[in-house]
């Protein structure tokens, strides 16, 4: 292979979120981190070399986007994913978060109820509660190791008054790539009641072999002109920290509205790196990313065989996306305190607990597996030593 995905690399000292809060978040400065969704893998090379010929001129002022960063996100959306987009619909933010939130704000009132489906990235509660506006559960429910969505539910939630679904696709934690049958129902029931599609797409390019993601606005007209999508270069390419984000509307007035909001904001300008970030990722990186789904295959594959041979009592939710892993530990504990207590203290890693993705998460550990596989085997290691030591003392 030509990109090195083994070679572990020291993080610490780096302002890392993920690796440099360990005894702030978790009471211990030597803690294994798997949890929050970066990678332990150097962004392609092409990537690098752009950002620092960037960085080369010396001089970093307001920047704007250009006809390159218009054609690399249509471009790609296009090649891989088969929608083709108008150049119009393409409108930025600081990041996928933070539009799902400028999105929030600007087509939804306080009190109004704004749907997701647990469990679920646990930013989408923020975006609703702290802007003021009522969570409605679209539970998942879980059914022979995957998640289904009630769609009986989903009608009788927007037949009751809910303005908005937050789509999370492919999902996190759960990683199901939604079929074109689900979106399509979805896309029914929302035209039918009246419902905004915010579709936070951010791990499209994350898909495992044998499924294929499709953006909820290619389906149909109809259902674009109801919907916002979000992409980024941050998860595919591991470029989280750059704080950019694609947002596609093709509706001219919801477009309108979101634009007005930023420009209020004074958001509506690009990263000076993420310009470039976004251009050189969109135009060199694919063969990057082909052998980073290899590598990520392997590693689940990894993941399984050996939670199969150390700790069979853990249920493995396969993912058919993102390179987040979900645990079902309830034959270890069905509380949080104590399976934070089995990671942090008794086996020094750290996973994300179940709970803050919605009270389904409850019993379930999320699972980064993007790290070399040997960090990654440490860890299971670590873990399944300290969870069958909890168990034989029960």
């Amino acid at each position: 292979m030509k990109y090195d995905f083994d070679k572990r690399i020291d993080r610490t000292g780096t302002a890392s979120y993920k690796w440099d809060q360990s005894e702030k978040l978790f009471g211990h400065a030597d803690i294994l981190p798997l949890w929050v969704a970066d990678m332990d893998f150097e962004a392609p090379k092409e990537v690098v070399e752009a950002i620092k010929r960037r960085a080369d001129i010396g001089m970093y002022g307001y920047t704007f986007r250009t006809q390159d960063y218009y054609d690399a996100v249509g471009g790609w959306l296009d090649r891989r994913h088969g929608w083709k987009i108008e150049q119009d619909w393409i409108t930025s933010s600081p990041g996928v978060v933070p539009a799902l939130s400028l999105l929030v704000l600007a087509l939804t009132e306080p009190g109004d109820g704004i749907i997701l489906q647990s469990p679920v990235y646990y930013p989408f509660y923020d975006v609703i509660k702290m802007n003021g506006r009522t969570v409605v559960d679209n539970a998942l429910v879980l059914e022979n190791g995957q998640y289904r969505i009630d769609f009986e539910l989903l009608e009788q939630q927007a037949k009751a008054g809910a303005k908005m679904l937050l789509l999370c696709s492919p999902h996190n934690p759960g990683g199901r790539v939604w079929k074109r049958e689900e979106l399509e129902r979805i896309g029914e029931i929302c035209d039918a009641y009246g419902l905004f599609v915010v579709a936070d797409e951010v791990h499209q390019d994350l898909v495992f072999s044998g499924h294929k993601h499709i953006p909820y606005a290619s389906l149909s007209d109809k259902f674009a002109q109801h919907s916002a999508t979000c992409i980024a270069t941050s998860k595919t390419f591991n470029l989280a920290g750059l704080q950019t984000a694609s947002v596609i509307i093709p509706n001219a007035e919801i477009r309108r509205k979101y634009n007005a909001l930023l420009k209020t904001l004074s958001i509506h300008m690009e990263s000076f790196f993420g310009l470039t970030a976004v251009v050189s990722s969109y135009n060199h990186g694919e063969e990057w990313l082909e052998q980073l789904l290899v590598y990520l295959e392997g590693n689940l594959d990894a993941l399984v065989d050996y939670l199969g041979k150390h700790l069979p009592q853990v249920k493995v939710i396969r993912p058919e996306a993102t390179y987040l892993v979900w645990l079902d530990c309830a034959a270890i504990s069905g509380k949080p305190q104590e399976l934070k207590k089995l990671m942090f203290d008794e086996a020094g890693v750290a996973f994300s607990e179940g709970s803050v993705f919605g009270k389904q998460g409850e019993g379930f550990l999320r699972v980064n597996l993007a790290c070399p596989r040997s960090l990654l085997l440490e860890a299971l290691e670590k873990f399944a030593n300290a969870a069958n030591a909890f168990a034989r003392s029960e």
